[in-house]
């Protein structure tokens, strides 16, 4: 576990988050098909806080994308960077998830973060935003739909239905589970919809929720208990 401080330059207010999302948007990639299901590396990313300390852990998970078997995971401790405001809670993240992105010796693959991509408010969530500063292939699979609309999927494992902003498709509901609640796939770089999907699949054989996320979970959550004890 590594411990760190946020950059200097990380922006501290809203305004100034605002602006470094509008720019940083313009380059989120949308016209590649991503890594196929079930082949090279998967990475989930997942952050817990300890809120009265302004503590922040997040750990990173890669799997083999075939077996699902771990290859290596990592975390990095450090103080949030950016009070809560909805709609810019990767700014509260990020650093923290860099820094264990950082120690790892592995190809993180394709990373898969606990949240949003482009189902967002302002079309560029943690998994956007990650994916632009990085440059790896990243989507988002989330536990709720947050803002946006969708009609039920149909109950067998699979099925799916568009998440919507009006008209405008940012996602999918997607049953990873026969006649159990849905998760919310979205794009966040470089990967396109379609492929989300199937990924999200190949990483629920046995859970709603994949084990890149769920794995990512307990580390993250393991990682505060030590470094609130400590």
């Amino acid at each position: 576990m590594t411990s760190h401080t946020p950059p200097s330059d990380w922006p501290t207010d809203e305004r100034t988050a605002r602006a470094v999302q509008d720019e940083l948007r313009t380059r989120v990639v949308l016209d590649e098909p991503g890594p196929a299901p079930g082949r090279g590396h998967v990475t989930g990313v997942d952050v817990a806080y300890d809120d009265e300390r302004d503590i922040v852990a997040a750990a990173v998970v890669v799997l083999d994308g075939a077996t699902l078997d771990v290859v290596e995971q990592a975390t990095a401790v450090g103080t949030v960077a950016f009070p809560y405001v909805p709609g810019l809670l990767a700014f509260r993240e990020i650093p923290t998830v860099l820094a264990a992105l950082s120690e790892l010796n592995s190809d993180p693959g394709l990373v898969v973060c606990d949240g949003y991509g482009i189902a967002h408010p302002r079309r560029f969530g943690l998994a956007s935003h990650l994916g632009v500063l990085t440059g790896l292939p990243t989507m988002g699979v989330a536990k709720n739909p947050f803002t946006f609309s969708y009609e039920p999927p149909a109950a067998p494992r699979g099925s799916a239905s568009p998440l919507l902003a009006g008209a405008e498709e940012v996602g999918r509901a997607l049953r990873t589970r026969e006649d159990v609640k849905p998760v919310f796939v979205s794009v966040g770089h470089r990967v396109s919809l379609a492929n989300a999907c199937a990924q999200t699949l190949g990483l629920t054989p046995r859970y709603r929720l994949p084990e890149s996320t769920r794995r990512a979970d307990a580390l993250c959550r393991a990682a505060l208990r030590q470094a609130v004890g400590a």
